[in-house]
């Protein structure tokens, strides 16, 4: 997903079992909050080091995600003791800030100056793009952990490339086949941000949802983050016959349209659908009541019913005093699939971690079981969601399985 706006959030923060740097703690600093002191890690020669990257943005507007992104990737390491594959961990934590303009510098001083083994994170598609190469010519795998832009991972995938989040595309498309179930003979409007995430959640989408028998009523692309105003679309959406909406908004532009949409008096007669990003996190606590019965996909909830899932969302709220989001389980399963490549003989250097990221096999997740796929993107379930109020919040609760990776296209 290219730049969302997200809302913003507490810092939450604590003291991690690994070997702190000057780095970590600046970065703590830089995102509200002291860093706190560090446990003495005995360091054990026999077991290894591992340099690892971590850029994700502490500061400005897309802080949010950076800060929950961060508390996935320490709250695994410190479930591992600071260590991933039974090497001791040095991490170097960089902010990519709001764009590539601080984004690309950070993760080539990581690569050129840290000279790390690998690289997690980066929220900004335009980011991501311009990285690659570097990373590539370097030998230094990247693992995205949010980025979404579908062009990323290239044709065929590098090997130097990985994700952990999710393709635009695949998100949008994940609910087109449900939403022509559940509309039948009526058409669908669709409306988005104007940014290629938009662009590619609303194409991935429609493919989707016409190949399943669905009609378009039309679409509207609004200004990218300057868009306060949604009534004039509103009043395109009354007016074009349709029997439901697929929005794609992501944090502030996601609360103002939710919230604007009810006003108007559509929540009550045009169901609401939409990628998970609409009612996520922070955007969701903001709308309200305003979202109840807003549909959406997306690879995780927190109310995902497994041992694995509720494990991870108690461990998260002891160490955050917060619900973790998809945010923070993409980071999370990052440090994961390190933990399982780093565990695996010949990952000394940049390439032999590549090669050990491609022979891991599924990953046994909170969002479910997943693996990568051909082109080093992730192959996993996704959820229908529906809001709803529980316990006097509102929620995303789980409705059903939309998809589930299998085996062959691991």
């Amino acid at each position: 997903m290219d730049t969302p706006m997200p809302m913003s959030s507490p810092v939450h923060r604590r003291g991690f079992s690994l070997i702190a740097t000057a780095v970590l703690a600046a970065s703590l600093s830089a995102c509200g909050g002291s860093a706190p002191p560090a446990e003495e890690t005995t360091r054990n020669p026999a077991v290894g080091m591992a340099k690892i990257g971590l850029i994700v943005p502490l500061s400005g507007v897309y802080s949010s995600l950076g800060i929950d992104m961060q508390n996935g990737f320490d709250l695994y390491l410190d479930q591992h003791a600071g260590r991933l594959g039974g090497k001791d961990v040095e991490l170097k934590v960089v902010d990519e800030g709001e764009g590539p303009q601080t984004g690309v510098p950070a993760a080539t001083k990581l690569i050129k100056e840290d000279k790390v083994a690998a690289v997690v994170g980066i929220v900004n598609s335009a980011t991501a793009m311009g990285v690659r190469d570097t990373f590539i010519d370097s030998k230094t795998p990247l693992i995205i952990a949010n980025a979404g832009a579908d062009g990323v991972t290239g044709t065929n995938g590098s090997p130097y490339i990985w994700r952990t989040s999710f393709t635009n595309g695949t998100v949008g498309a994940s609910l087109g086949a449900e939403v022509s179930k559940q509309v039948g003979d009526g058409s669908v409007y669709l409306i988005s941000a104007d940014y290629s995430a938009g662009k590619e959640m609303i194409g991935g989408f429609k493919k989707a949802f016409e190949a399943a028998g669905g009609k378009v009523a039309g679409e509207s692309y609004t200004p990218f983050g300057t868009t306060k105003d949604f009534q004039p679309y509103l009043d395109t959406i009354k007016a074009s016959g349709a029997k439901a909406v697929f929005c794609f908004y992501a944090g502030a532009e996601a609360v103002s349209f939710v919230k604007q949409y009810a006003q108007f008096g559509l929540a009550g007669d045009l169901p609401l659908f939409g990628t998970g990003f609409v009612t996520e996190g922070g955007a969701l606590d903001a709308e309200g009541i305003s979202a109840e019965g807003t549909q959406t996909s997306l690879h995780y909830t927190d109310l995902i019913d497994t041992p694995k899932n509720k494990k991870f969302v108690a461990d998260y709220q002891a160490a955050f005093n917060a619900r973790p989001t998809v945010y923070a389980v993409q980071a999370y399963d990052a440090a994961a699939v390190l933990d399982a490549a780093l565990a695996r003989p010949g990952t000394a250097d940049g390439r032999g971690i590549a090669r050990a990221l491609g022979e891991i096999g599924p990953i046994d997740s909170p969002r479910g079981s997943w693996g990568f796929g051909r082109k080093h993107d992730p192959v996993q379930p996704y959820y229908l969601r529906k809001v709803e109020k529980r316990g006097g919040r509102f929620v995303n609760t789980l409705v059903r399985e939309l998809t589930r990776a299998k085996a062959p296209d691991l």
